[in-house]
């Protein structure tokens, strides 16, 4: 854990897509991440690093690049979601608040972003 509930990915890894295993998406070592972006208030039941930590890093990575449109990038998250077995009312309240307050770099210029810096 970094400053400010951050951390940081210290080794590289991928996620495969369930629908296609040739479609990989990939997150370098060294991006910064605040994991699952759960209002404080809610971290009993939701926290950061929950069982979706790894999803939530392949969102934020998505979302940091704009590398899929954010459709995509939140189906993509709750498949993350689904394959590291969260409990479906977990999975259905997490895609739902992306779906309607997600923003990252969507419209915005596009530059990956490693070690918390563009």
């Amino acid at each position: 854990m970094l400053e400010h509930y951050r951390w940081r990915v210290y080794e590289p890894f991928e996620f495969y897509l369930r629908d296609d295993n040739s479609d990989v998406i990939e997150v370098p070592a060294g991006f910064v991440t605040d994991l699952a972006s759960v209002p404080r208030i809610f971290w009993t039941i939701l926290p950061p690093d929950g069982k979706y930590a790894k999803a939530a890093i392949i969102h934020d990575w998505m979302y940091d690049n704009a590398l899929r449109t954010k459709k995509e990038a939140d189906l993509i998250f709750l498949d993350g979601m689904t394959v590291l077995g969260v409990p479906k009312w977990k999975r259905t309240i997490m895609y739902q608040v992306v779906r309607l307050f997600g923003r990252g770099m969507y419209g915005k210029e596009k530059n990956p972003v490693i070690n918390g810096n563009r």
